[in-house]
């Protein structure tokens, strides 16, 4: 990047204001970090999902 052009804008995921895709921006690509917080309770709370086929597991499935 060059002194004359300028970083790229992006949107926050969780409230849509636009992000400057830059190292002095913490957040990326949220604007803050409550926006960051909410996507991951989000997460955690099964909103957001990664698409695929639920597995069934047993406990010998898991190996210490």
């Amino acid at each position: 990047m060059t002194a004359t052009s300028k970083p790229k804008t992006v949107h926050c995921p969780t409230c849509g204001k636009p992000v400057e895709w830059s190292r002095q921006q913490h957040w990326k690509p949220f604007c803050s970090e409550r926006c960051k917080l909410i996507d991951l309770g989000a997460w955690i709370d099964e909103r957001h999902r990664i698409p695929g086929d639920e597995t069934v597991g047993t406990d010998e499935d898991i190996k210490d």
